[in-house]
């Protein structure tokens, strides 16, 4: 009978952590729905805007363009986008890997600094010796997830454009999740600034001609940062919305392997309440047997 009891306690242990699993999934399914919406209307905006700043930056010169620079990469801010809770499965840990790997990878001479919006990303970083600190890059960068838009985003992508101007770092690398459906995630290592001029298949820069109106540097000063503020808006809408999809996965599988556990301990506690139950009968059966002998 003791089996028995810690089979039934086992037995509403699984179904209760199946609800919260099944529950959790509800929850992201919700929420993955808009925050695919949000993603999938932005993202062709976002990539033509991206195109046209790639031919635009083709045509002008270093004192024209102040986000485009040439020359030796010293130091790098790593940009590692994650989420603030888990239960997403692979999610967080292959931002994680990628950021770790691109440190392990930097030539000798490079300076890694990772600055990281998500607590996953935080918690694994902050002890180490490239975790942001002390400088004029956004601070309690977590809490934009809390209320994403492009407002909050756009404050954040300003400090960043601000800290490349003021060259504290040379290159500017987002790493973040792209959304590609509910149970796809893929991983993405891309150059924010400086800003890559368009090249051909070849890799041959293209010379693209452009008619300005109005003048050419006041369109400039107002295309460039609304681009890259987009960009990096585009890149917190993709991760957004695969963590909910990660999420969503992670739970649908807890879910069905909890559903099996259960059909398992269901099966086993029957078993054993039978056999109990033939025990029973056969001492009954015994008993009456020696009175009568």
């Amino acid at each position: 009978m003791a089996n028995l009891k810690e089979v039934r306690i086992r037995i509403t242990s699984v179904n209760s952590t199946m609800q919260i699993t099944s529950a959790m999934k509800m929850v992201s399914a919700a929420k993955l729905r808009k925050a695919q919406d949000a993603v999938t209307q932005m993202r062709p905006y976002a990539l033509k805007l991206q195109e046209i700043l790639s031919g635009l930056s083709t045509g002008l010169d270093t004192s024209e363009n102040e986000y485009g620079r040439d020359g030796e990469v010293k130091n790098v801010l790593v940009v590692a986008i994650s989420s603030n809770r888990g239960l997403c499965g692979a999610f967080n840990s292959q931002v994680i890997k990628r950021v770790k790997s691109m440190i392990k990878d930097s030539k000798k001479d490079q300076n890694l600094t990772v600055l990281t919006f998500g607590k996953k990303a935080e918690e694994a970083f902050k002890g180490t010796e490239h975790f942001i600190k002390g400088t004029l890059l956004p601070r309690q960068t977590n809490e934009i997830f809390d209320d994403l838009n492009f407002e909050n985003a756009s404050v954040a992508a300003a400090k960043i454009m601000h800290a490349f101007r003021e060259k504290q770092f040379d290159q500017v690398v987002l790493v973040y999740n792209s959304f590609k459906n509910a149970a796809t995630q893929v991983i993405m290592e891309e150059r924010f600034l400086p800003i890559v001029p368009a090249t051909n298949d070849e890799g041959e820069s293209l010379d693209t001609d452009y008619i300005f109106e109005p003048e050419k540097g006041e369109l400039v000063n107002d295309i460039i940062p609304k681009s890259l503020k987009t960009q990096f808006y585009k890149a917190l809408l993709d991760s957004f919305a695969s963590e909910h999809g990660a999420r969503m996965t992670a739970m649908h599988k807890a879910t069905d392997n909890a559903s099996d556990m259960l059909n398992d301990l269901k099966l086993t506690y029957n078993k054993a309440r039978q056999a109990a139950i033939t025990t029973e009968i056969l001492e009954i059966v015994g008993g009456a047997e020696a009175l009568n002998a």
